[in-house]
């Protein structure tokens, strides 16, 4: 893309605006990101792409931030950190936007965090799943992972399974060495026997790995009673296609970070459980800016290739993020990154991930993550109980 498409990129349909006078006006706040459009990791990237895309549009149809029109700066740092860190360097001091918003995922963020401490700006991100490494004061969370999603994560998929008709007893746990992915399944190797289940297998892969034979192999020969796969992307899709290859089907499979749609589309999908902040159902729908935002996103899915109509939470993350920073903007009177951030460490945020409060470790609130599963190709949360799909039972065997 040339500098002038990496600028416009995201804006919007401004012709969209109800009247000129409601228009904002004056020097545009330039709002500089990176995300993964190519790459192992832009299969899941695509839905945060579209979403900020609707949500610079939905600002520009009103007033803007602080009454200015808003561009979004996107470049595609292409599922690598090394090209995260070097392209937010140039967001900052050559593209001088305004603002920054986090990329997504651990390892971008993880590149990208120092830089913005470095220049002192407000870094708000949404995938960030080691947060006792998020020691820089001005970054802020979007997703409630809570502080130590190794230790809190893990008991609610087993607190699920212990209430099913045949609790498992032995539990096979695989993970990329994607950062995030690693550390929450670590979390659950050893947590399991403390609840009274065997690990027959812990494996680790290389992120980015494209031959899942070995991996499926190894599953099979553990014919564990719950597979746990700590994936990203398309990992998810590739190891269950690998299992099918091998004629071998786990009994029951949890995902971490997959794609939610392929995974949700795929026949080896069906009843497949993962990790979850928000799906398009009540409680969650009923969130500020949701109801606003599901027949566009309806629309935008369907034009970029995104074959998923559900808003999940990936897609609310990142409304959340814009969410966040407006409110930051509005609250404070100006876009200074110290006092957005201040701001923000001082209250709670209402936004399509919950109310969000910013006071514990590392600017981090309580977990309020949940358990989905795929039903009927679509994604349903069923725990804890206070957020899962009205009149839906978990299909365990």
């Amino acid at each position: 893309m040339n500098k002038r498409r990496q600028v416009l990129l995201g804006l919007g349909s401004l012709a969209l605006t109800p009247s000129l006078s409601a228009q904002p006006k004056g020097t545009p706040i330039r709002v500089g990101a990176t995300l993964a459009l190519t790459g192992p990791l832009a299969a899941t990237t695509l839905v945060h792409k579209v979403v900020a895309e609707i949500m610079v549009e939905q600002l520009n149809r009103k007033n803007g931030i602080l009454g200015r029109p808003v561009e979004w700066i996107l470049l595609d740092d292409q599922s690598k950190p090394e090209v995260t860190r070097t392209l937010y360097e140039r967001l900052i001091t050559v593209d001088k936007v305004d603002l920054i918003l986090g990329p997504y995922g651990t390892g971008a963020i993880l590149a990208a965090m120092p830089v913005a401490q470095r220049y002192g700006k407000l870094f708000i991100q949404g995938t960030f799943g080691l947060p006792h490494l998020a020691s820089y004061d001005m970054q802020f969370p979007a997703s409630p992972i809570g502080p130590a999603p190794n230790k809190t994560a893990p008991p609610k998929l087993l607190d699920l399974l212990a209430a099913s008709r045949t609790p498992p007893r032995t539990i096979a746990v695989v993970t990329s060495k994607f950062p995030s992915a690693q550390f929450i399944s670590s979390g659950m190797r050893d947590i399991a026997p403390t609840r009274g289940l065997k690990v027959p297998l812990f494996l680790e892969w290389e992120f980015g790995t494209r031959d899942y034979g070995p991996i499926a192999s190894r599953i099979k020969e553990a014919n564990a009673d719950m597979l746990w796969v700590g994936s990203l992307g398309l990992e998810s899709n590739q190891l269950l296609a690998a299992l099918k290859a091998i004629d071998y089907t786990p009994p029951r499979h949890f995902h971490l970070f997959a794609a939610p749609g392929p995974l949700a589309l795929a026949p080896e999908g069906q009843n497949a459980l993962g990790y979850t902040f928000f799906e398009e159902h009540p409680p969650f729908t009923s969130r500020p800016g949701v109801q606003e935002i599901l027949p566009l996103w309806r629309e935008r899915a369907k034009a970029a290739g995104i074959q998923y109509p559900f808003f999940d939470f990936q897609a609310a993350v990142m409304g959340a993020m814009w969410q966040m920073l407006e409110q930051a903007a509005a609250a404070t009177k100006s876009i200074d990154d110290k006092r957005m951030a201040a701001w923000l460490k001082a209250n709670e945020v209402d936004t399509m991930m919950g109310r969000l409060r910013f006071d514990g470790p590392n600017n981090h609130g309580p977990d309020l993550s949940g358990v989905r599963q795929v039903i009927e190709r679509r994604w349903l949360t069923m725990w804890p109980s206070e957020i899962a799909a009205p009149g839906v039972k978990v299909n365990l065997p």
